[in-house]
């Protein structure tokens, strides 16, 4: 089997940059290696998941349950499995480099329940996709720990430079310090790797240094490989 390396965190917490670059430079060195980003958007196995962030069942995104949207990504992650990188995931020596998986469920919908029930759900959503579906456990996930003034920021900038709009995620202030509260959460009873994607400069927390942040990531990546 190959290795299969997450990056996730909370939106605008830098892991798509980072996951690509982590990709090219492996990919340079001779690596047998896949990108994925999930959802799929581009397949249709995420119509439900667009949908939802879409704001096709309503903009509050509480208003679909933490197991019901969890259930959403499960199905696009597995058809993504089955059709598109299943064999080469089996071929010894391959690498994955994935822009979320399973554990943006633990990011984006563990806040929606009470505190008490957040080791039940995890528990839960890690046998419902590694053992029910038997999708790949990933071998390592890199959380990246964004500080929530520098996420909002990236996120409006972003926005307003690619003229997008939110999501009802992006949209959500409430749910952005939910999910990471809940990342913080998952991150230590899933046994994550915290990556710090922020430092504190003169006016206050800013993003750390993308060459930085690539140089302790890609350590710890070549300690697995």
């Amino acid at each position: 089997m190959g290795k299969l390396i997450v990056f996730d965190g909370i939106d605008a917490s830098g892991k798509e940059t980072q996951s690509r670059r982590a990709y090219e430079l492996l990919k340079s060195e001779g690596r047998e290696v896949m990108y994925l980003s999930f959802p799929d958007y581009g397949d249709e196995s995420s119509a439900l998941v667009r949908m939802y962030l879409n704001g096709g069942f309503g903009s509050d995104p509480g208003v679909v349950n933490a197991y019901a949207a969890s259930s959403f990504y499960a199905v696009d992650r597995y058809a993504s499995y089955m059709r598109k990188w299943r064999a080469f995931y089996e071929k010894p020596g391959a690498v994955i480099i994935a822009d979320r998986y399973t554990t943006a469920n633990a990011i984006h919908q563990l806040g929606k329940l009470p505190r008490e029930g957040w080791a039940a759900f995890l528990d839960w959503l890690w046998d419902y996709e590694f053992g029910k579906l038997a999708l790949p456990k990933p071998d390592l996930v890199l959380f990246f720990d964004m500080h929530l003034d520098v996420a909002r920021r990236l996120l409006d900038s972003r926005c307003a430079r690619e003229g997008a709009v939110k999501d009802i995620h992006e949209a959500d202030p409430a749910h952005l310090a939910a999910s990471r509260e809940a990342a913080l959460f998952a991150a230590e009873y899933l046994g994550w790797t915290s990556v710090k994607a922020y430092k504190q400069g003169s006016g206050g927390p800013v993003h750390e240094e993308r060459d930085e942040l690539n140089g302790r990531i890609m350590a710890i990546i070549r300690g697995i490989l």
